[in-house]
């Protein structure tokens, strides 16, 4: 009974954090990591190669801007087989 308490509280604190991340504009580097689901280390890694625009107001501590990830998270989108198909279909038929 008593694991079944704990467990739920770690759920709870859990939507709660993510319901406050959800609500700020400027995130810290682990609310980053926290938001986008990866590792502190993936995103080091992505901030030393500048493949994610970040912010360092004093030098030393590492900001994001929410809207900055979410951009960043939805690049590169793949179509699905239904848009591939019609997009060929509407090729070959400008061709014609």
């Amino acid at each position: 009974m008593e694991k079944m308490i704990f467990k739920r509280l770690e759920e709870i604190i859990q939507l709660l954090t993510a319901n406050n991340i959800l609500g700020k504009e400027i995130l810290s580097f682990n609310e980053s990591c926290q938001y986008m689901s990866i590792s502190s280390s993936f995103l080091y890694k992505l901030t030393a190669d500048r493949k994610i625009p970040y912010y360092i107001p004093n030098g030393k501590k590492i900001y994001f801007k929410r809207t900055e990830l979410d951009t960043w998270l939805s690049r590169n989108r793949l179509g699905t087989k239904s848009e591939i198909a019609d997009d060929t279909l509407n090729t070959l038929l400008r061709k014609s």
